[in-house]
């Protein structure tokens, strides 16, 4: 260990259940220092991937930061970027001696660009585009290098607000052809068109100069963050909180989406029980232009970033917040709100009984893996014990498990749910990059469940899912259905706070953020990783998306699949003929039209998908718009079918929300998407095969 870490860094680490470490930062310095100094020793001492800080890591930062920097290739020409490859291969210098050298650089150069391009689009949109020209544009980034200078930017930024407003234009063209009389003429829609993008970008340019150098550094140190692995990444304070909110479905405010909306802040949404949705008097589409802290003389929110004025907002349970807002009517009101904790119900495992051949069966839909940082929150494995009662009590004989969209969560739940449906033995195995692996277990003999279970996946199933899905299949304890793979992450983060481990010395210079970082891989209790290749169903369902290039093995720098030994573990008792299941869904799928709508249009997705190369002819545009809608519509009609199985609340639910008339409007509706839902339909008619035997 060298003298400058052990001078200005001690870390102490501590082995638990689950391995974490802790330590404190002497480091004298600002912020700046303190930040870069803690999240590269962290990287370097306790991140999964050992990596050499040298030229070679130093030009993959350099990359990473400059895509960042300029992700659309507007801004910048390549007399900056010569000017900034100066630094391509001393960034790892510049890590070692805490020097922000590169960064201070890029972040006034791009500002100043940033401030040139108004008037650029200002000057193109304020004269009307010729769409009779036959000219294309290519919207693939990286298929073009940055301008060669400013004539070349200006011609880059003509194309793509030429495309914009095309696209504008086309879409009014269409709504005015269904007009009887009273026309616009093109020229005037045109004319419209510019005008509606030219205020698109001006609001996006007042948003993006307000972006501070926090923001700016933030984007610097994952650069670095981001070499290490796809899943490790710095959170400045609000992004830290949101993370803690969405793995706890829940935090402390009034409980209304905001989003920015010119000047001001316009309430997009109210959670259903939350502080603004009981007042009452706050409703979606009121524009926020002031915020007060109880009797407090109130804070004009003009123009400024909508992360500010949700820190304004937010704020501990049982504390004032009086929001000046303007009604639809335009009429100006006070609305005062005393916060609350905001549940996000949407977020929680929910279950509903699906009647289908005088048979029924359980479904339980959990969105994630969540778990709650304190006593008073919820936690999954706990929730859907509770949902498995209540469907137990409706004498079902089976449960379907969609973890479809399930993009992870907290391992500990992950471990505890699968508990419900075994008896006991190992979970998972997680190892560190050295040492041996440790294994986790289902201690708790009980079963929650006996039952025939069947697991919905799909692509876009990650982590904790793939956990769960491999666990219930490697135990011959249920049928996995879904896409051809989940998404393949196979690796555990954990979140440092970097305030609880900051010298006293330091405390005003809280708050610091947080790292998540990779510290572990997982393994299947037979021994394979999910990493990159994730969980392969055991009857896969074709979805749009299989076509497509996406999942872990797709992204930047992801850890390599790899196996360790398998730990002893029983079957189930169940034998599912999997052979048998398998050759019934694929004949019904074969002669369903829905079924080869979906492979069709899979296809059709992804060669769109390959095209990047589009024409700014109007009419041409138009054409090949018209034959897509034809092609969209098709999709969309088909899930609209409605299948033939009822849907509805176990009686348990019923009972609960009888009087609760927002939770019965919405459960309706959710009933009717399962109804409408092909792959819960041919899900159901595997449960169904299943259960015949």
């Amino acid at each position: 260990m060298n003298s400058k870490l052990i001078k200005y860094l001690t870390i102490i680490f501590i082995s638990i259940t689950i391995v974490s470490f802790s330590y404190t930062i002497f480091i004298d310095g600002d912020k700046d220092e303190i930040l870069l100094e803690a999240i590269t020793q962290t990287l370097i001492y306790r991140h999964y991937n050992n990596l050499e800080i040298n030229d070679d890591f130093s030009e993959k930062v350099y990359n990473q930061y400059l895509n960042k920097l300029d992700f659309g290739k507007r801004y910048l020409t390549l007399k900056d970027i010569k000017m900034l490859e100066s630094y391509k291969y001393k960034i790892d210098d510049a890590i070692k001696s805490n020097s922000y050298d590169f960064f201070n650089i890029s972040y006034k150069l791009v500002n100043d660009r940033i401030k040139g391009v108004k008037k650029i689009f200002t000057d193109i949109l304020s004269k009307p585009f010729d769409f009779n020209k036959d000219e294309n544009i290519e919207i693939d980034i990286e298929k073009y290098n940055f301008a060669k200078d400013e004539k070349d930017l200006k011609e880059r930024w003509r194309k793509l607000l030429k495309y914009e407003t095309m696209i504008v234009l086309a879409r009014k063209i269409k709504s005015e052809n269904k007009k009887k009389k009273d026309k616009k003429s093109q020229e005037q829609l045109e004319k419209e068109s510019r005008k509606k993008i030219l205020k698109t970008y001006t609001d996006w340019h007042k948003r993006i100069v307000k972006h501070n150098r926090s923001d700016r550094r933030s984007d610097f140190l994952n650069s670095i963050a981001g070499i290490y692995d796809p899943h490790t990444e710095y959170y400045p304070p609000k992004e830290k909180e949101d993370f803690e909110a969405r793995i706890s479905g829940q935090y402390e405010g009034i409980g209304a989406i905001l989003q920015a909306s010119g000047q001001f802040i316009k309430v997009v949404r109210l959670f259903p029980g939350s502080a603004s949705w009981k007042q009452g008097q706050l409703k979606a589409g009121d524009i926020i232009m002031k915020v007060a802290q109880g009797g407090k003389e109130p804070t004009d929110i003009t123009d400024m970033r909508i992360d500010d004025v949700v820190k304004l907002i937010k704020g501990a349970k049982g504390t004032e917040v009086r929001l000046t807002v303007r009604k639809r009517d335009n009429k100006t009101v006070v609305v005062p709100i005393v916060r609350d904790i905001v549940v996000m119900e949407e977020t929680f495992a929910k279950s509903a009984v699906i009647n289908n051949n005088n048979k029924k069966i359980g479904y339980i839909n959990l969105p994630g893996f969540y778990t709650s940082f304190s006593h008073k929150g919820r936690n999954c494995s706990q929730d859907v014990e509770k949902e498995i009662e209540k469907l137990k009590k409706e004498n079902i004989e089976g449960i379907i498990i969609d973890l479809r969209n399930n993009g992870g969560g907290s391992l500990p739940e992950v471990i505890k749910m699968a508990g419900l449906f075994i008896e006991k033995g190992p979970i998972v195995q997680i190892k560190t990059q050295k040492g041996s692996p440790y294994i986790y277990k289902d201690e708790d003999a009980r079963i929650q469940y006996k039952g025939k279970i069947i697991v919905m996946v799909n692509t876009f199933s990650a982590s904790a899912s793939e956990i769960f899905a491999a666990a219930i299949q490697d135990y011959n304890r249920g049928i996995i259905v879904g896409s051809s793979s989940t998404w393949g992450k196979g690796t555990v983060q954990r979140i440092l706070d970097f305030d609880n481990y900051i010298s006293d010395k330091w405390i005003d210079l809280k708050p610091l953020g947080a790292l998540k970082i990779t510290v572990q891989k997982y393994y299947r209790i037979d021994g394979s990783t999910t990493q990159k290749l994730g969980v392969k169903p055991d009857i896969v369902i074709p979805d749009l998306y299989s076509k497509m290039e996406i999942g872990e093995r797709e992204q930047k720098f992801a850890l390599s699949w790899d196996k360790i030994d398998a730990t002893n573990y029983a079957k189930w008792k169940y034998n599912y003929n999997i052979d048998s299941l398998k050759n019934n869904s694929i004949k019904r799928m074969s002669n369903n039209d829905e079924f080869k709508l979906i492979k069709s249009s899979a296809q059709r997705l992804h060669e769109l998908s390959k095209r990047t190369h589009f024409s700014l002819n109007l009419e041409k545009h138009i054409a090949y718009n018209e034959k897509r809608s034809k092609d969209d519509k098709k999709i969309f009609d088909m899930t609209e079918n409605v299948h033939n199985y009822s849907v509805f609340a176990s009686k348990v639910d019923s009972d609960k929300n009888k009087n609760d008339t927002i939770k019965i409007a919405s459960n309706k509706q959710w009933y009717n998407e399962l109804k409408k839902d092909i792959y819960l339909n041919e899900t159901v008619k595997i449960m169904n095969d299943i259960l015949k035997k």
